[in-house]
């Protein structure tokens, strides 16, 4: 049937020649009225031979001629409102109103081979404490000392990343970093900056941060008390093992290393392998060299922990940097508890065993919100669920949402004085620089820092874009991808 015009008489009021299509539903026509009436379909009684108009009703069958009138009672909820900004497109966005509106942090942009730095730098940018750390900084950029300068270039430097919302350009900062370290400043062909190593770059601006950020309790700063660990130091005489063993205590760390043998397959193999050592040295008790073993445990875990994978080892012949492709794991989540000392292990016992009964109810949880919304789904289709099974899943369900860990009764005291260590040993993954090329000094370097849970954003320079857990998982080597050069862990938040 054609398309006829209708009239819809509602509350003394008329609305004339409304537009039918008796091959569409009844459904649809209800949702015309409402757009005319502010009646929400579900509250319109329609008059119609035989009774009420319904949502199934075939408007075919009902004879209907151009003109015809219907009477409706019903009453009319609030119109929705016009939205109070128009609706914007992302594709007709700007960059920088796209980055706005996915929350998108802005990245920096190559100098010239200057992705080393940049990757440096958005990985220390995971560190909030850095940045209260530096905003106390009060030196300037004219000082005499030039690593000073550097520390006051960084402070304004992350400062204008909190500004902006596009890609913003180191450049003082990149010049203070040459002026602190040379090395820095080396020219390719064509008077175009060298590609340096970013592993270089971090451990230098640790230990200017460390020499220059302000001390605070204690007499210690962000570096000392946030990034710093201690190991305890064991050598024996493999040779002459009634010699007395040399115990060394207190040996600061600002990152751990993970060797990488043929055999290494996993981080914690490689980085317990560069914490036990064999040596050559002259034996007091030998009187002459003889082969050492020093064995390196952790004594205390700091807030933030970096991991070096030792990919790169010097070629004489070709004079580079050569590159470890061997594929080795890196877990999201880390337990460092192998790597210290029994003592430090027994302080972390409580703790460690009350996060894996959080987390284990939190897996639970979910499982029963799933099956709670499959039963869902099932009585939805006509099927009945069985109600004991409803009601256990509820009560499971509330009782984990409900429950509340006081730390503090299973955190040991001693730990929870020392602001900035980890006091469980338990570590999630914050940030990854990666490499991909062939040597150290040539290749990219990329930043992936980690926003909230399964999120990441990927700092190329410049172009920052979103990922997720399953991307950084492939970040573990093995081929000419995007490789882990330093991870980033920070200590596991209490909730």
């Amino acid at each position: 049937m054609p398309k006829i015009n209708v009239t819809v008489k509602w509350s003394g009021k008329k609305f004339e020649n409304m537009e039918l299509d008796t091959d569409e539903s009844a459904e649809l026509f209800k949702t015309q009225i409402y757009s005319q009436t502010g009646v929400p379909p579900e509250r319109q009684k329609i008059m119609v031979k035989g009774g009420i108009l319904k949502d199934t009703t075939d408007l075919n069958k009902l004879g209907l001629k151009d003109g015809h009138s219907f009477m409706m009672m019903g009453t009319a909820g609030e119109l929705p409102k016009a939205p109070p900004k128009p609706v914007q497109f992302l594709e007709d966005m700007t960059d920088a109103e796209v980055m706005t509106a996915l929350d998108i942090p802005p990245g920096l942009e190559n100098l010239g081979n200057t992705c080393y730095m940049n990757a440096t730098l958005q990985c220390l940018r995971a560190m909030p404490e850095l940045k209260d750390a530096l905003d106390k900084y009060q030196g300037g950029l004219n000082g005499a000392d030039s690593r000073g300068n550097l520390v006051a270039s960084l402070r304004d430097l992350f400062g204008n990343l909190s500004k902006v919302s596009d890609g913003f350009p180191p450049l003082i900062f990149w010049q203070m970093l040459r002026q602190s370290f040379p090395q820095f400043s080396q020219m390719g062909q064509g008077g175009v900056p060298m590609q340096q190593d970013a592993e270089e770059c971090w451990s230098e601006l640790v230990s200017v941060l460390k020499a220059k950020l302000p001390k605070e309790s204690e007499d210690k700063n962000f570096i000392e008390r946030y990034m710093t660990g201690e190991l305890r130091t064991e050598t024996t005489c493999v040779e002459a093992p009634e010699e007395e063993k040399v115990v060394s205590e207190h040996e600061p760390f600002t990152k751990l290393s993970c060797h990488i043998s043929i055999s290494t397959n996993y981080m914690i193999n490689g980085i317990l392998e560069s914490l036990n050592e064999e040596l050559e040295k002259t034996s007091p008790t030998l009187g002459r060299t003889a082969k050492y073993q020093r064995k390196s445990r952790v004594t205390r875990l700091p807030q933030y922990l970096p991991i070096q994978f030792v990919r790169f080892f010097w070629k004489p012949q070709e004079q580079v940097k050569a590159k470890i492709l061997r594929k080795v794991k890196f877990p999201l989540e880390f337990d460092a508890t192998e790597l210290c000392t029994p003592e430090l292990q027994n302080k972390f016992s409580k703790a460690k065993l009350k996060i894996k009964d959080v987390q284990d109810k939190k897996v639970q949880k979910e499982r029963d919100e799933k099956r709670r919304k499959m039963n869902t789904d099932v009585t939805d289709s006509n099927t009945t669920a069985t109600p004991m099974d409803t009601t256990a899943t509820t009560t499971t369900t509330t009782d984990v949402t409900e429950e509340k860990v006081d730390w503090k009764d299973y955190l040991d005291p001693e730990l929870v004085k020392d602001v900035g260590c980890n006091p469980t040993g338990q570590y999630e993954l914050a940030a990854v620089l990666t490499h991909v090329g062939r040597s150290a000094d040539s290749g990219h370097y990329i930043a992936w820092v980690k926003k909230s849970e399964n999120e990441w954003h990927k700092f190329d320079d410049d172009k920052v874009s979103v990922l997720r857990d399953s991307d950084i998982e492939r970040l573990d080597g093995g081929g000419d991808w995007h490789t882990a050069y330093i991870v980033l862990y920070k200590a596991k938040k209490l909730d």
